[in-house]
């Protein structure tokens, strides 16, 4: 079983997939750490060096070849623009691919950033300084990957709860079996 978490960036995929993966006995795989580690550089310097439409047919690849194996797992995807190399993939038995969404506003409160090493670190002055800018920001993401992510099988509204109970709730809705 492979079970691909899509959804906008700091929706908590990557939480929630990997507590996910740990409640299920599945592997975890971040598709942000795949980039990284087949083009060893930074994300940053992965975003600067090519096209949107290059970086997601590239993601798309690592997808696939992942999806390929015969391990059961779980994958954060990263926002994907470009999805039409993984969309017969996604058609297959053994794929459940889910849209996490919530509102902008929370959204905003689990937001991070990252420096041009890819280390996470808080700035909550930062943040709440420029919170309009970043929930205009978040709307725009929300409405534009809903509208590529209309297609998939399942959609999820995490609804403000933390990454447990979001867990707890697809294990439920899903009927998956636990390790």
């Amino acid at each position: 079983m492979n079970i691909l978490l899509f959804g906008v960036s700091n929706v908590g995929k990557s939480t929630t997939g990997e507590i996910l993966a740990r409640r299920l006995g599945y592997t975890f795989f971040d598709l942000d750490e795949l980039v990284k580690e087949k083009c060893k550089h930074t994300l940053e310097e992965f975003v600067s060096t090519s096209t949107l439409a290059e970086r997601d047919h590239l993601r798309c690849s690592i997808i696939s070849s992942i999806v390929n194996t015969s391990e059961n797992k779980v994958i954060a995807v990263t926002p994907l623009s470009h999805m039409q190399d993984i969309i017969p993939l996604l058609s297959n038995k053994d794929v459940m691919s889910i849209e996490l969404t919530d509102s902008a506003e929370h959204i905003f409160d689990r937001l991070v950033f990252s420096d041009e090493n890819d280390v996470i670190y808080e700035n909550d002055e930062y943040k709440y300084a420029h919170a309009e800018h970043y929930l205009s920001e978040i709307q725009e993401d929300l409405d534009w990957y809903g509208s590529i992510y209309a297609a998939l099988e399942y959609h999820f509204d995490m609804n403000g709860r933390n990454p447990e109970e979001v867990t707890d709730a697809l294990i439920n809705m899903f009927h998956l079996k636990e390790m």
